[in-house]
């Protein structure tokens, strides 16, 4: 169900982009590649592998390509997270 989103969430420079966007809200990939000692393909790469998960939203505006967190995936996760909470009869 969430093997894939895990998968994306299990990669360090992936988690640090998504801790940015919850810090700092909307960035776009200049200002997200910044913080990296990585070039701005690989940048790309991770932003495009979170996007497919839809861990982000993406903004064309200009010439400029902003992103933010989509939380309501993270919201989906912690709720198939607090069913393991219940009592072993629950399904």
């Amino acid at each position: 169900m969430f093997s894939n989103t895990f998968k994306a969430l299990s990669d360090p420079v992936r988690l640090e982009i998504l801790n940015m966007l919850r810090k700092n809200g909307r960035m776009n990939a200049g200002e997200i590649a910044d913080n990296f000692d990585l070039t701005k393909a690989t940048i790309s790469h991770h932003l495009k592998i979170l996007r497919e998960q839809d861990l982000i939203y993406e903004t064309k505006e200009k010439n400029f390509i902003y992103y933010e967190l989509n939380t309501s995936v993270f919201e989906e996760i912690l709720t198939w997270i607090v069913k393991f909470k219940g009592g072993q009869d629950e399904k």
